[in-house]
């Protein structure tokens, strides 16, 4: 139990909430008499009933939303330990994650992501709680605890949600503070010795006021196991998490809600699985990467670094060109994230007219990581430390009619001024970009900082033509402004501002040579010294019109048209051009799409279908370029011209009393298309890696090529079954969910490795940017009793240990890939009133 000691240790409020929920329920059942089985068989997590959402910030039926969206009830949630945004994307038909080299999560919905790891960029698929944005990725990690429900809404949010929401957008919606005393909590223990713990308490504070406090913790040992120190684990989890939120109705015209969400999460980042070697400057690859094993089949094998011998140049300026030996510091892989956001929602009733909704928020976000992106022992390609940190506030208001007429609409506006910075440290002392050529520099650091800020006004109206035809308008202007400082430099050691210092020169161009931690990047007349900064101002307009018609009570057909954008942004990379470090432009996406939702055999039959084709423009990716000193580097480029068609299917069936089967499919079609007959041409993830007619590598056209992370076929499979035994209710449930295989980049499957000097590749895989189909089994089996107060699960998740890849990329001299977890288990002990 060491494990739990470390998880829970100073959280108190863990102690209090269990001791309260088991003192209190041993009273509560002794006055109060068992539920009947068919009260107890209503409350099945399939069986929920109408399930209300806010996809148009107002309450509705799913049902009734002509939007195509995914809800996720709390007992679905905690059933099926839907615990973590990767858990989220596997239970959502259409929605990919992706882990990558800087642990910043990759979501991809329907073909729409950006498969960008830097801290300070917004994603294709914006984040909320409770409406309150998350604006970049890393902010998500800890999101999904104490939930109602999560919502989630695919294809551009062009109006409400509109801000980055090319692909579509997540809500969590948290759980309130209620008018009665309700509490709860659960213990898990499960493989790799992990600690799982959630508790909950909320009351009414008086008529007028609530109060509730939830927290989450984990604890557990790494899952990974090291190819060359069989003893050595990573991927460890540690992490709490709280919220806090208090209600206040202080009149019957106003209710107030505060909240305040924490977590602080130290676990290791995952370690990447190296399956080739593909030199910068292959003549100098060093041995200890040669000799590096690949990782297997076995989804725990990988190996990263803790620490490496390298030699430097002592100072070859001058004269002394002795080679000295050295060790770096520690490179384990480990993180210390802490985040904080405070929000407050204010409602006002302006009479039976209208209310007027305030949502203002604050966040706070630090980091340092170290991360091992070259899946071998060497110092390859690491980063450490990583530093990080955001500050972001956000203010949305706005006015919304009743809704009991025929004509509901809602007009406001939002504000947002976000400040990021990062510092990415990455070594590479055993790649071979240490060499005598480059004076044995081994690390260098990317600095970012922007300054953020955007505001949009919105308005959006729905009017019914008549008693089943409803038609919609929206639309939102959103002007951003991104003023950024670039500098890429060396640790301090002076070996690389020597060796600029050196290339500058070669210029015939005057400059003052930079000092030890100068700004190394080559202008444009081939010198250094130059801190870059640049402003990206752009403005957009996004819109959405559709009609829905309402068959009868029980079936909605729609059809939309909308279009949604997503501002640029500036890379996290290291390079020695200067042009490597412009931004890319907005993206937008316009969506065509009709979809139908049917309930049918009284409810027993829920059937969701819908049809759409995205019109892609510049689309954002990180590519490759070619440097002019170090090879093949990471660069962001704008996809001129592409295209995704689609359509996706739902359907529930709940034939008895207790059982409930559902299943999902999803199609897609995703390519790149030639703008005005123009293909688009570039760089593959290996750099200039194709034949042109003279025989030597050129760029490659990628017209025709697949996006990133869309696989043609996607599916889902959840069967859930509860038995009244009489003393309690028995729970059995499975869960399947697949796909066809995909790429993780451009041209991901004409992309073959190259026998170059000093490649190698394992022997297994011919094709190394191609993520393999693949299908995952979850299952659960429980017991229920006292009432529905006590719970004791058995479970497992990818029961069948499937080796599953998630990401591939390459990596100065790596190509490597991510993969899923293996086979985990677990018990899970849970009580509440």
């Amino acid at each position: 139990m060491s494990g739990y000691r470390r998880a829970f240790q100073g959280s108190g409020l863990f102690a209090l909430a269990v001791g309260l929920a088991a003192a209190t329920s041993a009273q509560t059942a002794q006055t109060e008499q068992a539920a009947t089985a068919s009260a107890r068989l209503a409350a099945s997590p399939t069986d929920e009933g109408e399930i209300v959402v806010t996809a148009n910030k107002r309450e509705q039926n799913l049902n009734d939303v002509g939007l195509s969206v995914t809800a996720i009830g709390s007992q679905a949630l905690a059933d099926r330990r839907i615990t973590s945004v990767q858990d989220v994307a596997a239970a959502v038909p259409g929605l990919k994650f992706a882990e990558s080299g800087a642990g910043t999560p990759i979501y991809t919905l329907r073909g729409i992501g950006f498969n960008e790891e830097s801290l300070g960029v917004y994603p294709s698929v914006s984040v909320y709680t409770d409406e309150v944005p998350l604006p970049f990725p890393v902010l998500t990690l800890r999101a999904a605890f104490d939930l109602e429900r999560v919502e989630v809404l695919k294809g551009p949010q062009g109006t409400l949600f509109g801000q980055n929401a090319t692909g579509g957008a997540i809500n969590y919606i948290a759980a309130k503070p209620t008018d009665t005393l309700q509490y709860g909590a659960d213990l898990s223990y499960g493989r790799f010795n992990a600690v799982n713990g959630n508790a909950f308490i909320g009351a009414p504070l008086g008529d007028k006021a609530g109060v509730r406090l939830a927290v989450s913790a984990a604890d557990g040992d790494g899952w990974q196991r090291s190819l060359t120190r069989p003893d050595d684990r990573n991927g460890a989890q540690k992490y709490i998490s709280g919220r806090l939120t208090f209600t206040l109705n202080p009149t019957d015209a106003l209710a107030l809600r505060a909240t305040v969400t924490a977590w602080q999460d130290k676990s290791e980042p995952q370690a990447a699985q190296l399956i080739a070697v593909r030199g910068q400057n292959p003549a100098s690859v060093q041995a200890g990467l040669l000799a590096s094993p690949f990782g297997t089949t076995d989804p725990r094998s990988a190996d990263w670094t803790t620490t490496a011998n390298y030699v430097v140049f002592k100072d070859p300026t001058k004269g002394d060109f002795r080679i000295v030996p050295k060790t770096t510091a520690s490179l384990d892989p480990r993180s210390n994230r802490k985040f904080i956001q405070g929000a407050l929602r204010a409602d006002l009733e302006l009479g039976d007219v209208a209310t007027l909704t305030s949502n203002t928020s604050y966040l706070d976000f630090d980091q340092h990581l170290f991360s091992d992106k070259d899946g071998s022992a060497q110092a390859v390609a690491n980063i450490g430390d990583g530093l990080g940190n955001i500050r972001s506030f956000n203010q949305e208001l706005r006015i919304a009619n009743t809704g009991n007429g025929p004509f509901r609409w809602v007009v406001g506006g939002n504000y947002e001024n976000s400040k990021t910075f990062e510092d990415q440290a990455l070594t590479f002392a055993n790649g071979s970009s240490s060499a005598p050529g480059t004076l044995f520099i081994n690390t260098t650091s990317s600095e970012v900082q922007q300054d953020i800020r955007n505001y949009a006004f919105f308005a959006n109206g729905e009017y019914d033509l008549n008693s089943k035809l409803t038609l919609k308008l929206g639309g939102r202007y959103t002007n951003s402004r991104n003023s950024a400082e670039l500098c890429s430099k060396g640790n301090g050691d002076g070996l690389v501002s020597d060796l600029f210092n050196i290339i500058g020169g070669l210029s015939g161009n005057p400059f003052t040579p930079i000092g030890v931690n100068g700004c190394y990047v080559l202008n444009s007349k081939g010198v250094p010294g130059d801190r870059i900064k640049n402003t990206l101002a752009e403005d957009n307009i996004s819109w959405r019109a559709g009609l829905d018609y309402k068959l009868n009570s029980d079936t909605l057909f729609f059809a939309n048209v909308s279009r949604g954008y997503k501002a640029g942004s500036f890379p996290t990379l290291a390079s020695a051009d200067f042009k490597a470090y412009f931004p890319v432009i907005q993206e937008s996406v316009t969506s065509y799409e009709a979809g139908f939702k049917a309930s049918l055999a009284d409810n027993m039959i829920q059937l969701n279908g819908a049809a759409f084709y995205y019109d892609y423009n510049d689309k954002q990716i990180r590519g490759k370029v070619v440097d002019p000193i170090f090879d093949v580097l990471d660069v962001l480029i704008n996809v001129p011209k592409s295209r995704v068609l689609g359509a996706e299917a739902e359907l529930i069936v709940r034939p008895a009393q207790g059982l409930s089967v559902g299943t999902s499919v999803v199609y897609l079609n995703s390519k790149v298309r030639a703008k005005d007959g123009v293909p688009f041409v570039g760089p593959t993830a290996y750099g200039n890696s194709c034949t042109t007619a003279g025989g030597r590598p050129g760029p490659c056209d990628f017209t025709g090529s697949e996006l990133p992370f869309t696989p043609n076929w996607s599916y889902t499979l959840d069967a859930d079954y509860r038995s009244d035994l009489g003393s309690g209710v028995l729970i059995l449930g499975a869960n399947l969910r697949g796909q066809s295989s995909s790429v993780a980049t451009l041209n991901g499957r004409s992309i073959q490795f190259r026998n170059l000097v000093n490649d190698r590749h394992a022997a297994d895989i011919s094709q190394p940017f191609v993520i393999p189909a693949y299908a995952t089994v979850d299952a659960r089996i429980g017991y229920e009793f006292g009432d529905r107060r006590y719970k004791v699960m058995v479970w497992g998740k990818n029961v069948l240990n499937k080796y599953y890849v998630t990401n591939a990329a390459h990596y100065l001299d790596a190509t490597v890939r991510f993969v899923g977890q293996p086979v985990t288990y677990g018990i899970t002990f849970s009580i509440k009133n």
